[in-house]
């Protein structure tokens, strides 16, 4: 008999224990209710609750949570259908209005999304709807927020998984995409052929300009070489005559000019000969000689010829 009173006072203790200590884990919240009203939060570790008065009403997790919104049709401002589905990601700030705010904060959240999702999509065009997922987004997650807060929930953001139009939709925005990508792959040709015709422009023009810079400097050229060439003549031929001219003056040299005229005046008289049939030659060649001694005797004193014709 003993033994069975001890028996039953030992787990009426373990159920006390048990009733009284509680270990809470972390990034977690519990709700305690005394006697059927709010109590106390227990925070993360090892708390303590009076048996049979104190009762663990709510556990909730303060973790970033990641809701799956169902799929809806929205309709759009130019009267699409629009088939819309995304993902909320919000967090349990305040357990306690979480515990009594709403009595299913969830569902709470995802029908107001939903809702708030088609109000926005409505003042959209179908184009639109594709081109700003940052401005629908963020426009759910403020109205979110605002009429969160009652519920001691922070909804972090909202993302779009998934817009759907009709098929018939789509099926013109593929034909309207390849019309539009046909047309820059023409106008890209296009560009192409211009400028291939300008670098080709570009291209005669610089070859033309090099051809005559070219030719420019190849006349500059020639033109300096046949300068350089008549002043080597010229230097030359005034050498040679300043060294005859010394010749000259040396002894034997007036007979050395004398015999050189005489036969330069003989190889001319032999070139008549031979390309003419009628040959000229004076009456009197003593008349040659007198011409060689005159020249001669001009060239001794310095003096200039003068010549005088008569009729």
């Amino acid at each position: 008999m003993g033994f069975q009173i001890a028996f039953v006072i030992l787990v009426i203790a373990a159920i006390f224990v048990a009733r009284s200590i509680k270990v809470v884990p972390q990034q977690n919240a519990w709700v305690v209710e005394r006697l059927g009203k709010y109590h106390a939060t227990l925070t993360p570790g090892l708390n303590f609750l009076v048996p049979f008065v104190d009762r663990l009403a709510y556990k909730h997790s303060l973790k970033e949570i990641a809701l799956d919104v169902p799929s809806q049709i929205c309709i759009t401002k130019d009267n699409t259908q629009l088939t819309v589905d995304g993902i909320l990601y919000f967090q349990v700030t305040d357990p306690m209005r979480a515990s009594y705010g709403a009595s299913n904060y969830v569902v709470a959240i995802t029908q107001l999304a939903q809702t708030t999702l088609r109000s926005v999509i409505g003042r959209m065009e179908l184009d639109r709807t594709f081109e700003e997922r940052a401005v629908i987004n963020t426009s759910v997650v403020e109205a979110l927020d605002e009429a969160a807060l009652n519920w001691g929930v922070k909804v972090l953001r909202y993302e779009i998984k998934d817009l759907t139009p009709p098929p018939a939709i789509l099926h013109s925005m593929q034909a309207q995409i390849t019309a539009e990508r046909e047309k820059r792959a023409l106008i890209a040709a296009s560009e192409g052929r211009r400028q291939e015709q300008i670098n080709i422009a570009t291209g005669e023009r610089e070859a033309a300009i090099a051809r005559s810079e070219g030719e420019k400097q190849a006349e500059i050229n020639q033109a300096q070489g046949q300068a350089a060439a008549i002043t080597a003549v010229a230097d030359a031929t005034s050498d040679a005559i300043r060294k005859i001219a010394a010749a000259i003056q040396q002894p034997g040299g007036g007979e050395a000019v004398q015999l050189k005229v005489a036969e330069k005046a003989v190889d001319a008289y032999a070139q008549l000969a031979q390309k003419n049939n009628t040959m000229i030659v004076p009456g009197n060649m003593t008349e040659v000689a007198g011409l060689i001694g005159t020249a001669m005797a001009l060239m001794k004193s310095g003096s200039k010829p003068v010549i005088q014709t008569t009729k």
